[in-house]
């Protein structure tokens, strides 16, 4: 130790220290082996020892019993004369040593398996040295800088940071020890000690969270240490996190005798949620104070497992269960049935179901996953057998829950027959839904639903009369308003038009559905719709009429609303146009509609006058040139008018300019040969209607080819044209011509 003492003084440098350190250890080996030949051989041959370099090899190693061994050597030096007669008859045998060499290197492997292997390379290792002397001198400057020159060649080192984490200990500066002694202590984490000193150093500086995560590393590392267990879960008490505190392996249950079946039971339940499995075995083998006790421990435990999605564990215990006389009931089947689907056996599940069925046929549950597994496996009919409807309907109108059950029931069977394609039945099915819902909208609409049997087979329908009824509603309102859509959607494949109608209207006096604006809106197009495709056009005009007033600059409902006038031969919408227009006097739509007006009423000035005001605004739109030319025709064609020639000028220079616009089609040839057989110029009209013969109808997405072709009219007029002329063969030629060209 002396030259330890005068490199720290500063008398040598440390090229000196390592000399005399090596030089040192030398002494120290050769006397080492001196002693081990007094000890083992006697004084006789005290360096027989070197004989065996294997042996002398293992005692190199044992520089960490050196003083002990000095010790020894002093001890013995005065009874060596005293036992100098007796060395001769206590030999020791080379078993005696090669024992002694094995325990030797055994208590050198355990000491190398405690060392701590240094990621720091070798070069660096007398720089570190260097900055431990330096640290101990009291230079804590140079000591800080060769720590971080260390640091900057090897950071994965971790004796910088802990040399460094000491210096600013001493400094008095404990925030930046603490840092640097986390980092020390993560790149050299089996040092649990440290992590101890660090959680210390936490809770110095009042970080609790810091000392749980160093407190954790100590368990880690040392798991068998319960006193930081406690001292962790203090901890976690302190900041709040009861259940991380109180977080621990439950080893063994033990309950007294006197507890009841059902609370030892429920308690299993729990502790099976805590995933607490194997404790719980010997509650299983001892059936308690009451009778049966047993068997509801059993049916707890397969509860449990399924709760907590265990299925493959709680099967074995509910097929002990259902195979028992006590305990064949149908809670115990529902479970064991649950647990059958879940694992993927249909066919035995479908046994298990249909036997919670037979046991309680007003259960729910049981009757939809029995007709789920039944579709699946491919059998409808037996799917459907498994809706078949559960109360009468005194109970339905007496028992609000069972009228809810029933609704369930049917929703789910009017899935599985609208997938399967019963149309008829579908809609008798969600008839029967609707009047549960709509009996008060339907009492204020005035319609309600009977049974029909005219078809031979028993079905519903809806109709108009004047009835009372009771408000029922226990689905949600999206439920009801997807069934309702569903529902009008199948009645108008299936055209039932008048019964669609009549449902959309009543659905429209539901005051659940009329207080939402939105669907209020859908149901009022709804309700177009189906009063269109019934036919009945004055109460489709008097939707549309509605709609029109509020959105007017909407095109597509401009466009019903032609529709709808077109059909209802009803001469009211002449003046809801006109009283449109004052309000809304720039508006396209008015003008055209007032222009067709005015041209059908024989009002050919003021048509002009709305067709004007229509090119004016859109001058390149084909149909605004068309019908512009169209009503000077009209005006030229008349008797009484003056200046005939230059209507028929400005006419056909408005058709040209249609022309212009449209392209050379079939359709604008035939419009320009319309109008020259309108003014009696046949040999003209025949050249265009011929030449609209030659070219293809035009192809428009959305529109059958049959509606915009015009060869059918061509050729009529073309044969009207002949037979006027008295040319009846040539008329007779043309339309078989054409009607063959069309059949092929």
């Amino acid at each position: 130790m002396s030259e330890l003492n005068d490199y720290l003084e500063g008398k040598i440098t440390f090229e000196d220290f390592e000399r005399r350190r090596e030089e040192s250890k030398a002494k120290d080996k050769v006397i080492l082996h001196c002693f081990y030949s007094v000890c083992t051989f006697g004084p006789r041959s005290p360096f027989s020892i070197y004989k065996n370099p294997s042996q002398n090899s293992l005692l190199y190693n044992r520089d960490t019993n050196r003083n002990g061994a000095f010790q020894a050597d002093d001890d013995n030096d005065d009874d060596d004369d005293e036992e100098e007669g007796d060395n001769d008859r206590n030999e020791v045998t080379p078993g005696d040593v090669f024992a002694l060499e094995m325990e030797l290197n055994h208590e050198n492997k355990k000491m190398m398996e405690r060392r701590h292997r240094s990621k720091l390379p070798r070069a660096l290792r007398g720089l570190m040295g260097e900055a431990n002397i330096r640290c101990a001198r009291g230079d804590k400057e140079d000591a800080i800088l060769m720590c971080m020159e260390i640091i900057r060649q090897a950071p994965v080192a971790y004796e910088p940071f802990s040399t460094l984490a000491m210096i600013y200990e001493d400094q008095g500066d404990m925030e930046k020890a603490l840092q640097f002694g986390l980092i020390a202590a993560h790149l050299n984490p089996s040092d649990w000690e440290e992590w101890v000193k660090l959680a210390d150093m936490s809770l110095e500086q009042d970080n609790i969270k810091q000392a749980i995560i160093c407190y954790t590393k100590v368990i880690k590392y040392d798991p068998s240490n319960v006193q930081y267990l406690w001292e962790r879960s203090s901890l976690y008490e302190q900041v709040g996190e009861h259940k991380q505190s109180t977080n621990c392996k439950i080893l063994e249950v033990v309950i007294p005798d006197d507890v009841p079946v059902d609370i030892r039971v429920k308690m299993m339940v729990c502790l099976i949620h805590q995933h607490v499995i194997k404790p719980l075995d010997p509650m299983l083998t001892s059936d308690g104070a009451e009778p049966g006790g047993v068997g509801r421990f059993v049916f707890g435990r397969g509860r449990g497992f399924y709760e907590e999605g265990e299925y493959k564990s709680a099967l074995p215990l509910l097929s002990t269960l259902v195979c028992s006389e006590r305990y064949n009931l149908a809670v115990v089947w529902l479970r064991h049935a649950e647990c059958l689907k879940a694992l993927g056996h249909l066919e035995v599940a479908v046994k298990s179901y249909s036997k919670v069925v037979e046991m309680a046929p007003l259960h729910l549950d049981a009757c939809l996953a029995l007709s789920t597994l039944q579709q699946q496996l491919g059998r409808p009919n037996m799917a459907l057998e498994a809706l078949e409807p559960m109360y009468d309907t005194e109970t339905l109108a007496q028992d609000s829950s069972a009228a809810q059950q029933e609704l369930k029931l049917l929703l789910h069977r009017s899935t599985l027959l609208h997938a399967q394609g019963r149309t008829v039945d579908y809609i008798d099915t969600v008839f029967t839904m609707l009047s549960m819902l709509l009996k008060v909208a339907m009492v204020r609409a005035q319609v309600c639903v009977i049974s029909d049997t005219s078809s031979g087979v028993k079905h519903l329908k809806l109709i108009s009369v004047t009835l009372s009824g009771c408000k029922t509603s226990v689905l949600s309102r999206d439920d009801w308003w997807k069934l309702l859509l569903r529902c009008l959607a199948v009645l108008c494949e299936v055209k039932h038009f008048a019964e669609a109608e009549l449902l959309a209207d009543s659905t429209l006096e539901y005051y659940s559905f009329y207080d939402d604006r939105v669907k209020r809106k859908e149901l009022e197009y709804l309700s177009l719709s189906a009063a269109f495709l019934d036919r009945n056009f004055r109460k489709a005009y008097d939707y549309i009429r509605l709609m029109l007033m509020d959105n007017v600059d909407r095109t597509q409902l401009w466009n019903v609303f032609n529709q709808v006038t077109l059909h209802s031969q009803d001469a009211r919408h002449h003046r809801f146009c006109l009283r449109l227009m004052l309000k809304h006097p720039h508006n396209h739509a008015l003008y055209l509609l007032n222009g067709h007006t005015s041209l059908v009423s024989g009002t050919f000035k003021h048509a002009l006058g709305q067709y004007m005001q229509a090119f004016r605004n859109q001058p390149d739109h084909p149909l605004h040139s068309l019908v512009v030319g169209l009503t000077f025709f009209h005006m030229a064609c008349q008797r009484f008018v003056m200046k005939r020639h230059p209507l028929i000028v400005q006419g056909f220079s408005f058709l040209w300019h249609y022309v212009d616009l449209r392209g050379h089609c079939q359709e604008s040839l035939y419009n320009i040969g319309r109008a020259l057989h309108q003014l009696g110029l046949s040999h003209l009209a025949i050249h265009y209607y011929e030449k609209a013969l030659t070219l293809p109808p035009l192809k428009l997405e959305g529109i059958d080819d049959d509606q915009v072709d015009l060869r059918r009219e061509i050729a009529y007029n073309l044969s009207l044209i002949y037979q006027s002329s008295g040319n009846k063969e040539m008329a007779r030629h043309v339309i078989y011509t054409l009607l063959y060209c069309l059949t092929q």
